[in-house]
């Protein structure tokens, strides 16, 4: 209900307003009145009304003056002015503020209420177009997540200059610009995580951290099932330390609320250039696979990674190898969820725990390679993979006969079963996304048809589904869904006589203004011009016009 505010000094004038017009029952809320300028605006304030109906004449503060107040703090507010001059000057004067309307008194409470009724439509309106932009903007949402993610994936991997780097952020609305950046690598999890699962706490958590951005000066882009990537930006390395420290203590006070949610975090090293954040997401990665070997709820700074070396001082015996480090679980973990960019970090951080001097003993790097091929066969297996499909160890060749032979053996191993994995994903995720089509072409009519439910209707989790989905078809649901909509509205625009709000309703769309938008925003064109195009097309063919 449009709520409406009276300014008039005149209390006669003001209580015939007030009580001659059945507010109500036009559809108005009388909100409020002042007899003055001054005593109005803070009331103005406290109650946002969406009308303000002022006299132009009053004491202390006037409407001219309280005009200026209203539309400097609130543009959207409409004002309408009451004088009983008409002399020029004044309305020239209201036009420059920007009033909705100049009234001579006096006025009529009939025709004072066509004025509201006419600056009412006119708010309708802008609301109405409001909610179409934020809709909108809601909807494309997914897409724009994943062109972050993009600029994510150009931002680490150097193959954009800082112009070109820049020049996409910008595309965004994201300002890079900044004298130092480090990156943290976050992943959180619910205890009963599985693959895919959704979990509502996670998400809570996200949109928790997502609050953070702008008081500690960072960006957050999602890495799907790998958690999410922070990139802090500062002018100084102290600055920098002071918004990540904060941002941890903070984050620590968040998932206090949450005990059954499991996190790890790796943090890269400060940069001072766009072009060397590169490095800075490799010391990230480094540590952010220690969660491959450490305790659960733990934050690893790459600076502070240091392995017990100890054991490297010494002659090799089997009393210096932990066991805990060669555990055959820790593979398999990793082979299960870890991604294949992550695999050199995995390999060399696990090697590493084992000890340099312990792997000079060439026995030793023989038993670590057929261990580590008998976990990888393993897993291929488990898979419905032959076992052939990774290569053995060579025992008599010179393939183990350095350390960095043996590294380059597991590493290779490790990758081969993380592409095998991706590969069979792939042919499952194809079934998936094939089921999910279907439903979206039974059901795109359907104005309540999201991600959520088609993630609902195949039982894995929205943000999992997006990303496969993409990979799958190439775009996003949403672009998806549209362009399905669309070019079924198209159909029946050129082959019905139905009206655009049938056929809005018909292909999903409740709202026809809604659906106008978003068919001019995507064709070009309104639905009644492609209509009338279609028509002219159909006639200069030499066919009659059908609709």
């Amino acid at each position: 209900m449009i709520k409406v505010f009276l300014a008039e000094d005149e209390f006669v004038v003001r209580e015939g307003i007030k009580n001659n017009i059945d507010w109500i029952g036009h559809g108005y809320e009388f909100c409020g009145e002042a007899s003055d300028g001054e005593l109005a605006f803070p009331l103005i304030q406290k109650l946002r009304p969406d009308i303000v109906i002022t006299d132009i004449r009053m004491p202390f503060m006037d409407g001219l003056e309280l005009s200026k107040l209203i539309k400097k703090e609130f543009p959207w507010m409409e004002v309408i002015i009451l004088s009983g001059f008409e002399e020029f000057e004044y309305a020239k004067e209201g036009i420059k503020i920007g009033v909705a309307q100049y009234l001579t008194k006096p006025i009529k409470g009939d025709d004072l209420l066509k004025e509201v009724d006419a600056v009412a439509a006119r708010i309708e309106e802008k609301r109405r177009e409001r909610l179409i932009r934020e809709q909108y903007e809601k909807e494309m949402e997914e897409a724009n997540l994943r062109e972050r993610s993009r600029l994510f994936t150009h931002l680490v991997t150097g193959e954009k200059s800082p112009a070109q780097l820049m020049e996409l952020a910008g595309n965004l609305s994201i300002d890079l610009t900044a004298l130092q950046y480090n990156i943290v690598l976050l992943l959180l999890q619910s205890k009963a995580h599985l693959m895919g699962e959704y979990s509502d706490s996670v998400v809570k958590v996200e949109e928790k951290i997502k609050e953070l951005e702008q008081e500690y000066d960072f960006l957050l882009f999602d890495r799907n099932l790998e958690g999410k990537s922070l990139l802090f930006k500062a002018d100084s390395q102290e600055a920098l330390q002071k918004n990540l420290d904060g941002f941890l203590e903070n984050l620590k006070t968040i998932l206090a609320e949450f005990p059954h949610i499991t996190y790890f975090g790796g943090i890269g090293v400060c940069v001072n250039r766009l072009r060397e954040l590169p490095e800075c997401y490799i010391q990230a990665n480094r540590a952010f696979a220690h969660r491959y070997f450490s305790s659960e709820n733990r934050i690893v700074e790459a600076g502070a990674i240091d392995f017990d070396t100890a054991k490297d001082r010494n002659a090799f015996d089997l009393t210096s190898v932990d066991p805990k480090q060669i555990e055959r679980g820790r593979t398999t973990n990793f082979l299960k969820f870890g991604s294949s960019e992550e695999a050199v970090y995995f390999v060399d951080e696990f090697l590493n725990g084992i000890g340099e001097k312990s792997l000079e003993s060439e026995m030793f790097r023989q038993y670590i390679a057929m261990d580590c091929y008998f976990s990888v066969s393993s897993f291929v297996e488990s898979l419905g993979y032959e076992r052939g499909e990774i290569r053995q160890p060579d025992m008599t060749g010179g393939v183990l006969k350095s350390v960095g032979s043996v590294r380059d053996y597991i590493r290779s191993i490790v990758s081969d079963a993380i592409d095998l994995r991706e590969k069979k994903s792939s042919s499952r995720y194809g079934e998936v996304v094939d089921e999910v089509l279907s439903y979206i072409d039974a059901h795109y009519g359907e104005e309540e048809l999201s991600l959520n439910t088609l993630a609902s209707h195949v039982n894995i989790s929205p943000n999992h589904l997006s990303m496969i989905f993409s990979q799958q078809t190439g775009q996003t649901f949403i672009k998806y869904l549209t362009d399905l909509r669309m070019n079924r509205a198209k159909e029946l625009l050129k082959c019905t006589v139905k009206r655009s709000s049938e056929i809005a309703l018909e292909v999903g769309y409740k709202d026809p203004h809604y659906f106008s938008y978003i068919f001019k925003k995507t064709q070009g064109m309104t639905p009644t011009q492609f209509r009338e195009d279609g028509a002219k097309t159909l006639q200069e063919d030499g066919t009659e016009d059908e609709t």
